[in-house]
């Protein structure tokens, strides 16, 4: 049986193949399987949280955690799984994983994630509510959602 391994990092703890294996999963679901051109490498990955799943030394899932900025919402995004990861529920411990980093570390803030349509129901199992209409991001519907912070996925 497979014993995958969690890790939380900033992007300066990061070894270089480490980086790499986490920018080549992010690129080769969002912007390769989902036939999507935008600017992945967006800024945003210096001063977040990454959380990365393992088995062994290999990749299987990611999704990074923004800081709130003065009194606003924590943000996760680029939640994904590798293809031949998926069926695994790695989906559902990464989000696990990042609601309750996210509430001990800041508490008081809501959550947001912006997520593609489809999966309103899982996020909505965390306990998010949908915050906006849904809306095209790279020509595949997203919505916004929101975990209030007295929730308690």
């Amino acid at each position: 049986m497979t014993q995958f391994i969690s890790l939380w990092h900033e992007i300066d703890d990061l070894a270089p193949r480490a980086l790499y294996a986490m920018l080549k999963l992010r690129m080769d679901v969002f912007i390769v399987e989902q036939n999507c051109a935008f600017a992945e490498i967006d800024g945003k990955d210096i001063g977040a949280f990454h959380l990365r799943i393992l088995d062994g030394e290999e990749l299987v899932a990611y999704l990074r955690v923004l800081l709130p900025e003065k009194d606003t919402q924590v943000k996760i995004g680029r939640v994904v799984v590798a293809p031949n990861y998926r069926g695994y529920k790695l989906g559902q411990r990464l989000m696990q994983e990042a609601v309750n980093f996210a509430q001990a570390r800041f508490p008081g803030h809501p959550i947001e994630l912006g997520g593609q349509s489809h999966l309103q129901k899982f996020y909505g199992s965390f306990g998010f509510v949908a915050i906006s209409e849904e809306y095209l991001e790279d020509n595949i519907p997203h919505i916004d959602m929101r975990l209030d912070p007295k929730t308690v996925a």
